[in-house]
């Protein structure tokens, strides 16, 4: 499903380049839960980043069911990270004036779609990940693994292929880290999606399917990985 050809990134700082990744090859089969480990400053975050179209290679091709990201144009990229993509972040970015359901079905209304359909939308999601009774709760009024759980169904809104989570769990307690990693679990082997997960953590990573460690801007092989 996903395939990433020499893909190398690097980024300028004044004067000095920082090689975020440097040559990386990799395979993600359609379905697959892999988690991506590595310390930080390894690239994690740059690879997804480059995989959810939201940013480009210095050079390379990142590949999506055949077609190269850097052969779209602004409009059917836009339509690939609507459609295709969800991305869950460490921090939440909900809107703490909007109540659960709102700051779910936001991606839909922004869309112009009608508020009703945007609504049921959102209840259905809510009632996946667990919290349909704290739908009219303000998202400041909720805990940290209610609002990443809040934070997931808002990435699912469009029922995309492809989920990915930038440590998800970083800013978690352990109980409540756990429970957004078994809703991941369920997204994987209940719907089928293919889930990308990123994390330094060895016990997270041991929710995936595959893991995959990064050092300095490069992915290990299975054998170079320290598990």
């Amino acid at each position: 499903m996903i395939k990433l050809v020499d893909v190398t990134k690097i980024y300028r700082q004044g004067t000095q380049q920082v090689t975020a990744l440097d040559r990386v090859n990799l395979e993600i089969q359609r379905g697959e839960f892999l988690a991506i480990t590595g310390p930080s400053g390894c690239g994690k975050s740059t690879l997804l980043n480059l995989l959810g179209g939201l940013d480009v290679p210095t050079s390379g091709r990142v590949i999506i069911e055949g077609v190269d990201l850097a052969d779209m144009d602004d409009v059917r990229l836009t339509q690939f990270r609507r459609e295709r993509v969800g991305i869950i972040f460490q921090f939440f970015n909900l809107i703490p004036i909007l109540d659960v359901r709102e700051n779910v079905a936001l991606p839909f209304l922004i869309r112009g779609m009608p508020t009703k359909e945007a609504n049921e939308r959102a209840t259905e999601l809510l009632q996946m990940v667990g919290l349909l009774d704290r739908q009219s709760h303000h998202a400041q009024d909720i805990s940290g693994g209610e609002m990443q759980r809040v934070a997931i169904a808002r990435a699912l809104i469009n029922d995309p292929d492809i989920i990915l989570a930038d440590e998800p769990t970083g800013n978690l307690d352990s109980t409540s880290g756990k429970k957004i990693l078994e809703v991941l679990s369920r997204l994987n082997t209940d719907l089928k999606k293919t889930v990308i997960l990123a994390t330094h953590s060895s016990d997270t990573a041991g929710f995936a399917g595959r893991q995959l460690m990064m050092r300095d801007g490069q992915v290990l092989t299975e054998a170079e990985g320290e598990y």
